[in-house]
């Protein structure tokens, strides 16, 4: 079954690398207390979600925080390594934390996974963005497989 409006997010666990090392998070704990702009992509340096996925959430990260953002996260089924090194390339002032589902649980709790098998990475996330009050869904944007249209920061934007 697919995460939907006013659902809580699942306590699964997520990875993040920092300066300090690698962590493991509860994802429902992150987003506790919180208004969290998430979004997933099926893989980091893969050309969409390089190229236009990520710099949509960079490019509005200020305005996101203005209207009320607390944290803007992002996800991909790889692993905390893979993340952190694709989050400073494109994010050199951390503005995005980089999440690491890295066994596909989150994607797989949420009911958005893909198989990208056919491209040669596996079980994926699906692309999707969401916003998130308090560990509830509030907002949530999937896309067609192979799609960009609807899980834009631009358009979440329009649901704050």
């Amino acid at each position: 079954m697919t995460i939907a409006i006013g659902d809580k997010v699942p306590s699964v666990s997520v990875w993040n690398k920092d300066a300090d090392g690698v962590h493991k998070l509860d994802f429902s704990e992150f987003c506790a207390g919180k208004t969290v702009a998430f979004f997933s992509v099926p893989g980091a340096f893969t050309p969409t979600c390089q190229e236009k996925h990520f710099p949509s959430f960079k490019s509005n990260s200020q305005t996101l925080k203005q209207k009320g953002v607390d944290v803007i996260a992002c996800m991909s089924v790889n692993d905390p390594f893979v993340m952190q090194a694709w989050g400073e390339l494109l994010d050199p002032e951390g503005d995005i934390v980089m999440l690491a589902d890295a066994e596909c649980e989150l994607a797989t709790a949420f009911g958005l996974t893909i198989d990208a098998s056919g491209a040669g990475l596996g079980q994926r996330s699906a692309r999707f963005s969401m916003l998130i009050k308090n560990s509830t869904v509030s907002s949530l944007h999937t896309e067609e497989s192979g799609g960009y249209e609807l899980s834009s920061a631009e358009v979440l934007l329009k649901d704050l």
